[in-house]
């Protein structure tokens, strides 16, 4: 039950195979761009008991992420996640992607995250350079989990798919 809750957590940072590179083009404000991928995530969680059938836990988990798709706002990125996630109610997280020039995508994370449901969304608040002002949101489900007993935890989302709108000025956003 903890496992799958904090695999969702986890997906806030994954990897997938990469997609044959698609001629790049130039995005604009106010194109929606759609995009697909995975996360892998390792890092660390602290646990309470809230009774019987019940954990609350902290978790914050690192890894990278590959998009894929002539619309993603980038090819990699570094993630980095922080969540608070309840067994019963499933988590709330904040996320941060990184890319290879150091720009930065922000998003906010919830979902079920619970032992029978694992779908976490995520909604994108902005970011840096050429994610300035951008918008969208993505989904995904968790698919296992390494739960070490020190509180380590590894795992990878499966079906990320997710759609990015570029902020104004961010003409060079790629496409």
């Amino acid at each position: 039950m903890r496992s799958s809750l904090f695999l969702a957590l986890a997906a806030a940072v994954t990897a997938c195979e990469p997609a044959a590179e698609a001629p790049q083009s130039q995005a604009t404000a106010g194109d929606w761009l759609e995009f697909e991928g995975s996360w892998n995530a390792a890092g660390s969680r602290q646990t309470i008991s809230l009774g019987a059938d019940r954990v609350g836990s902290i978790v914050h988990l690192r890894g990278t992420m590959l998009l894929a798709g002539p619309g993603r706002p980038g090819t990699g990125f570094h993630s980095e996640v922080i969540a608070l996630v309840d067994s019963a109610t499933g988590l709330v997280g904040r996320g941060v992607w990184k890319d290879e020039r150091g720009d930065q995508v922000f998003s906010e994370l919830q979902g079920e995250g619970t032992a029978e449901r694992n779908h976490i969304t995520g909604n994108i608040l902005g970011g840096t350079g050429r994610y300035a002002g951008a918008t969208g949101s993505y989904e995904f489900s968790w698919q296992w989990v390494m739960d070490a007993e020190d509180g380590h935890i590894q795992g990878r989302a499966v079906d990320l798919k997710g759609r990015v709108r570029p902020g104004p000025g961010s003409e060079g956003a790629p496409r």
